[in-house]
């Protein structure tokens, strides 16, 4: 007998929002992601150079994904932490996983490589060549190259009981060496490890490829063809490729340390020394070798990947850097200056005028640099206080220019984040280098990071003082303000100054601001506030009033902010998410989740800012911020959003930003309810979406 589909409604059972069927596993959801970038790759509509790309950021993050999701996983199975995370996995479970879904995407990366992306190149008269398979004259020089740069530069390892195991730094390159030795007593076998020097190009070019191509030898295969130089007197039987990977993360104890600068170049040291995650050989590898690497590794079967072919893809980035391929690229463009910006000298005065944002990278940073320029030798500045979590390097003009404002004597201070990942060198040489000029540099709070992005200039005009801001969704980055989407806002609104003093205040001294008047910040007033905007567009759905809620952001995994949503959602909110990468929220689940839809872009540029449109019963309210929906976010770290409000500014975010991207049927991926993304395609009579193109064309057009 069949029942009737309101019979069938209302015995539906909805599940407690704890249940952790709603929620997806925050290390697989980041696989996904990755999975994403791979599929950039495999799409032949993007130049060829722009696929092998997408393939070294693909390998870049993965090494990194192990470096410190997997690292601490593995911590926690040493801790014996059996508690579940929300999507109701164990740690073990979560490890297991992982090694499972990686499998299937390495073999798809391999294939492409293999397949198509090399065969593409050599196509185009880029080649990479065996040195067993040159002719003899060339395998001469190639000898002559290893004679003179090479083979000094090579240390072998012996391993057996008069040699231990040696020691394999992070992301190295080596070979795995079967050697023979024939003695009196018969034959014998040995292992030596061989380092592949990182100091030295891993594509070593062939000197006679023919005119108009670039030949290359990979480093690894020039070193195992002259190993006979290394080991006179042994028969090279085997080599073998491998590759280690080790816990990268800082392990600080930031309350006690007294000075927190030496004690992270203290964590620096030891991060080379991290305990080993991952180790990738090079398929065929015999049992007895594979078993030796893993036990002096303490590393088991779940930790060891096969690679069959090319090995540590970050490397592929000096094969997309070759000049004189610019067709293999996608076409360059130049950063538009807004209108009303160009020609503009004074920034204060176009401040004063009203907000002002930009849109990175289709409108250029310059202005950002040249706000911070001007009031360093703007004789009517009297203060400069900013945030630095990550800059360009040695030479960033932005640090440039606070160098210069304190040589003009103004009071700077900067908040330099030291335990920004993978920069905390970089940033420890800046914050030394600041100190030296006599700038105020202040490290943040402990366990804390500081990553919020903003500027305050405190400048003596004509009518009193002023306060001019710039905060922003990205770095203080004039490199990666080129390769991420970011937002920039610049003000003077005395409301937003005055919070931001009070924010400054509590970074550099003891000020314990319980609260502000317009900035969200984090960990003091960001999570309540979020939740209680989601939670008044609940209550305006339930009143029968206009509600809903469309945000961008790379991640989403806070457990209080999903279950939030799924509030709002059960209520009739219409959400639209754009997120980049993790999302533990699961869309589209009945009676939980059925207005929430989650969209992701993968595109030229990495998709970086942030922000949130809540309708607002139609008096619509429009932040940009720092933050990602991730506890880390909203209670480990200073964050920043900020209200948009001049009513054009927040008009062309929702309008003429936020909804195009929402818009997009080309580049962008829509999360399905079981965790799988369908790419979408346009439908009909609907007309293509390339948001990414959209801005350029638009900013080219300026």
């Amino acid at each position: 007998m069949l029942s009737h589909p309101a019979a069938a409604e209302q015995t539906r059972v909805v599940p407690s929002l704890e249940d952790p069927s709603l929620y997806f596993s925050r290390e697989l959801s980041w696989l996904a992601f990755n999975d994403r970038v791979l599929e950039e790759a495999l799409d032949a509509r993007t130049p060829l150079m722009e696929r092998l790309k997408f393939v070294a950021i693909y390998g870049s993050n993965l090494d990194e994904f192990f470096m410190i999701r997997v690292a601490a996983i593995k911590q926690q199975i040493a801790a014996q932490v059996l508690r579940r995370s929300d999507d109701g996995r164990t740690p073990a479970e979560h490890l297991g996983t992982i090694s499972e879904h990686l499998r299937g995407s390495l073999a798809r990366q391999m294939r492409l490589l293999a397949d198509d992306l090399l065969p593409g190149l050599e196509a185009e008269g880029i080649v990479i060549k065996r040195v067993g398979e040159l002719d003899d004259e060339t395998q001469g020089a190639l000898e002559r190259t290893f004679d003179d740069r090479v083979f000094p530069v090579l240390t072998p390892l012996a391993v057996d009981k008069g040699h231990p195991f040696p020691y394999i730094s992070n992301l190295s390159l080596s070979l795995a060496v079967e050697l023979e030795e024939v003695t009196r007593e018969g034959v014998q076998l040995h292992f030596a490890r061989v380092k592949i020097p990182p100091t030295l190009p891993r594509f070593v070019p062939v000197e006679s490829a023919p005119a108009g191509a670039r030949w290359f030898v990979l480093l690894e295969d020039l070193i195992a063809h002259h190993l006979d130089a290394l080991f006179p007197g042994m028969e090279v039987r085997e080599t073998y490729l491998f590759r280690v990977t080790r816990d990268a993360d800082l392990d600080l104890q930031e309350d006690e340390a007294d000075d927190l600068l030496e004690a992270i170049e203290s964590e620096l040291q030891r991060r080379r020394f991290g305990e080993p995650v991952r180790i990738e050989v090079e398929r065929g590898i015999p049992e007895y070798m594979r078993d030796l690497l893993l036990e002096a590794l303490d590393l088991s079967e779940t930790d060891c990947y096969e690679v069959d072919g090319f090995m540590a893809l970050r490397d592929l980035w000096s094969l997309i850097g070759q000049p004189d391929y610019e067709k293999l690229h996608d076409a360059p463009f130049a950063p538009a200056i807004p209108k009303r910006l160009i020609g503009v000298t004074d920034m204060f005065a176009a401040i004063r005028d009203g907000d002002i944002v930009l849109h990175h990278p289709y409108e250029s940073f310059d202005p950002v640099v040249q706000f911070v320029q001007q009031a360093s030798e703007d004789d009517r500045v009297l203060a400069i206080k900013m945030t630095l979590y990550r800059t360009s390097g040695k030479n960033s003009p932005i640090v440039r220019a606070l160098l210069q404002a304190a040589e003009n004597e103004k009071q700077v201070a900067v908040i330099i984040e030291l335990k920004a990942r993978f920069d905390e060198e970089n940033n420890i040489e800046w914050a030394r280098r600041l100190e030296r000029a006599g700038v105020h540099v202040v490290y943040g709070f402990a366990n804390l990071k500081t990553h919020a992005k903003i500027t305050q200039v405190v400048r003596q005009d004509e009518d009193g003082i002023r306060r001019y801001m710039h905060v922003g969704t990205g770095n203080y980055n004039e490199k990666s303000a080129r390769l991420y989407t970011d937002l920039s806002l610049f003000t003077c609104r005395p409301e937003l100054g005055a919070d931001a003093t009070q924010l400054f205040n509590a970074l550099t001294g003891f000020s314990k601001v319980t609260d502000y008047e317009e900035l969200l910040v984090a960990p003091v007033t960001l999570r309540r506030e979020l939740t209680a905007l989601i939670d008044r567009e609940t209550e305006n759905a339930r009143a029968g009033r206009r509600s809903g809620i469309r945000a961008k952001f790379n991640a989403i995994t806070d457990p209080e902010l999903v279950r939030a949503l799924y509030r709002a959602s059960q209520a009739g909110v219409p959400i639209d998410l754009m997120v980049r990468g993790m999302c533990t929220l699961r869309p589209g689940v009945p009676g939980i989740s059925e207005t929430i839809r989650v969209r992701s872009i993968v595109g030229r540029f990495l998709e970086h800012s942030r922000m949130f449109v809540f309708e607002n019963g139609g008096d619509r309210e429009v932040f940009i911020g720092s933050a990602d929906l991730m506890a880390r976010n909203l209670d480990r770290r200073v964050e920043l959003m900020v209200p948009v409000t001049d009513p054009l500014v927040a008009e062309a975010l929702q309008s003429q930003i936020l909804a195009v991207l929402l818009a997009d049927n080309l580049k962008s991926r829509e999360l399905q309810p079981d965790g799988s993304y369908r790419r979408l395609a346009p439908a009909g009579t609907d007309l293509p979406v390339d948001a990414q193109k959209i801005f350029l064309t638009q900013a080219s057009s300026l």
